[in-house]
């Protein structure tokens, strides 16, 4: 890659926003520390996602990554995280 990941990151309020779309309780609160760690694991998973989807596209000799080869990374992906 020629951008550098450790610049590559989510902004912890739109993580904070989509952790809150999915809690039953609305009263849940989130700390900082586990909102920085969520967004980092989200940054990882999403940084691996994309280099498992260009090797398969790479199998098939592709020079574009579509939305197949994401689809026949993310049973294995899921099952990793």
């Amino acid at each position: 890659m020629d951008v550098d990941e450790e610049k590559q990151t989510f902004r912890t309020e739109t993580v904070r926003k989509l952790l809150y779309l999915f809690f039953k309780d609305k009263k849940t609160k989130v700390g900082s520390d586990a909102l920085a760690l969520t967004a980092e694991m989200l940054r990882i998973f999403v940084c691996e996602a994309a280099a498992r989807s260009a090797q398969f596209a790479k199998a098939d000799s592709s020079s574009v990554v579509m939305v197949e080869h994401l689809e026949k990374t993310l049973p294995q992906l899921l099952l990793d995280f």
